[in-house]
């Protein structure tokens, strides 16, 4: 999946200010998952897409960490978007050099006013990819 060269930090709405806001925000990507093939061989297309969202994230803000499995194992590749006190975004059908779509959605929820990744700047593979939006606890109800 490319991405759109034309897409920066500041349309994201990210300027050198708004650097802090980012520090809210985690990436996390499941490095056990397998290729379209289904391989074992190693490093898994995940580890890859782990190594390509950090280098993507140099000199970000954004923290990238990595989980052994997602549990999304139809979609093939994961990763997950999380905000402190915001919904949290899962995301499968990424390839291993999908890191870039990761920062950017990180960039565009980190400046976000409504808790939600916006969909305006999205890059395609969020939008296409999107398997779960789970929100913050505080707006679950009770349903006793």
């Amino acid at each position: 999946m490319e991405r759109d060269s034309s897409f920066s930090a500041e349309t994201a709405g990210v300027s050198s200010g708004d650097r802090d806001a980012l520090a809210g925000v985690t990436v996390i990507v499941c490095a056990s998952c397998r290729n379209e093939t289904g391989s074992d061989s190693h490093p898994r297309a995940g580890e890859l897409l782990a190594e390509d969202t950090r280098r993507a994230a140099s000199g970000e803000n954004v923290r990238i960490r990595s989980v052994e499995c997602l549990g999304n194992c139809k979609r093939r590749l994961s990763a997950a978007i999380l905000r402190d006190g915001c919904w949290s975004y899962v995301f499968g059908d990424l390839t291993a050099t999908s890191g870039a779509d990761l920062v950017t959605g990180a960039k565009l929820f980190a400046t976000s006013t409504d808790g939600l990744i916006p969909w305006r700047g999205r890059p395609d593979s969020l939008k296409r990819g999107l398997v779960a939006r789970i929100p913050p606890l505080d707006l679950v109800k009770d349903l006793t």
